[in-house]
């Protein structure tokens, strides 16, 4: 269940809420009988791995930015898989 936060207006009184989803707001302050609003603050929200920047998941609009350059081509020496030969018995 996420945690709620709240805040009076006539007193200033922090307050924090375990609710569910369907549960009402809470709307009275149980010190001084004031209103309460709720309180929203940012996220932090920390992406890690890949696949979350734009570059990571769209493809380039230009050819220089492919993922290996033509030097590294050369460079790697391609291997092809073994043959197998298939025995009739």
């Amino acid at each position: 269940m996420p945690t709620y936060q709240y805040r009076c207006t006539e007193c200033g009184t922090d307050l924090e809420v375990v609710q569910k989803f369907t549960d009402d707001a809470l709307t009275v302050c149980p010190d001084c009988d004031g209103e309460l609003r709720k309180v929203f603050n940012a996220v932090g929200v920390v992406f890690k791995g890949s696949g979350f920047y734009a570059t990571d998941s769209r493809k380039s609009k230009t050819a220089s930015t492919k993922s290996a350059s033509p030097a590294a081509e050369k460079a790697a020496p391609k291997t092809e898989a073994p043959k197998v030969e298939a025995k009739s018995a």
